[in-house]
């Protein structure tokens, strides 16, 4: 009985600190509820999130409102052509006095860091982040520094306009765990920002609901949530069907399997569930595997896209009936 109990308290703490985070970036965010969910999500996944959108939708604004919400340290690095690398990592920078070099930490050094306009800086400033996202970690010198939980990025790109822009390459896009679009708000959200947004920024206003130390109990909360065997096989099977098919010339990676699991279990322990669904899979594999996915020659001649060949996969791939056994 003390198990289950305690389980289930932990799930009513986790309810209630997001609830307050949703709630605080639905301030600044009109209209978006899933969008929303997905970032949260994504947090509590222990993952990062690429967020991929025509200009002016928002997709800068969710970042900070979610980094806002968190009483943690949050950095900011607008990528750009001429930033470096140690720009995003450190550098080493000799003291005269002491006579010693001295680590001065880059942008990465922090909870969450928002990193906008991702695909303007060069790519061997891109492949700064590809060790602090997999391993959480930056080495300098030959030193390793270690990056303190919760840690996420929160990267922005612009899809349309293409100069000046260096596409990310596959090896990072595969380090975002979810990749998600704000896309244009319906009527009503639209005028209620109008209202809003005008007289003043309500992101100007928006205090921490939580801090990274409640973060990062209910991080440890998700990682006790229960994965069957047959939602495993499943999610196995989702990404086998990637591989074989003749449409895509790049399926899913095994990272993609795990950070698919990861998200259902965040996905699970929001809705009030210590185990996972295979709808919680099912619900979460669009934002999960299509920005892994690249179609075949063939595939993109006759007018297909990732996420139809995918679409078209998962109503292949049989759900599995059971549940937690």
């Amino acid at each position: 009985m003390p198990g289950p109990v305690s389980q289930g308290a932990d799930l009513d703490t986790l309810s209630r600190v997001v609830e307050r985070v949703r709630g605080n970036i639905t301030r600044v965010i009109e209209g978006k509820p899933d969008v929303i969910s997905a970032a949260i999500t994504v947090l509590l996944a222990e993952g990062h999130l690429l967020i991929e959108d025509v200009p002016g939708v928002g997709k800068t604004m969710l970042a900070k409102s979610l980094a806002r919400s968190i009483d943690s340290s949050v950095r900011r690095i607008q990528f750009t052509p001429d930033l470096l690398p140690s720009d995003v990592t450190g550098v080493s920078v000799y003291n005269q006095e002491s006579r010693e070099f001295e680590f001065r930490p880059g942008g990465v050094f922090a909870n969450i860091v928002v990193g906008d306009e991702i695909n303007r800086a060069s790519p061997k400033t891109q492949s700064a982040l590809l060790e602090c996202m997999e391993e959480r970690q930056v080495t300098v010198d030959n030193t390793t520094y270690t990056l303190e939980p919760p840690f996420m990025v929160i990267a922005t790109q612009n899809p349309i306009e293409m100069e000046g822009t260096y596409a990310l390459p596959e090896a990072q896009r595969d380090r975002f765990m979810v990749r998600l679009s704000v896309g244009y708000p319906v009527e009503a959200a639209e005028i209620a920002m109008l209202d809003s947004h005008t007289m003043s920024s309500p992101l100007d206003d928006l205090e921490p609901v939580t801090d990274a130390v409640e973060i990062r109990k209910l991080i440890e909360i998700v990682t006790q949530v229960h994965v069957s065997q047959a939602v495993q096989r499943y999610t196995v099977a989702l990404a086998a069907a990637t591989r074989r098919t003749s449409e895509l010339a790049l399926g899913a990676s095994p990272r993609a399997s795990l950070h698919l699991v990861r998200a259902a279990k965040a996905s699970a322990a929001i809705q009030g569930r210590d185990y996972v669904l295979p709808d919680d899979v099912l619900g979460l594999a669009p934002g999960v595997l299509t920005h892994r996915l690249i179609p075949s020659v063939e595939a993109a001649m006759g007018g297909r896209t990732t996420a139809s060949i995918l679409e078209s996969l998962m109503s292949s791939v049989p759900v599995p009936e059971g549940t937690r056994a």
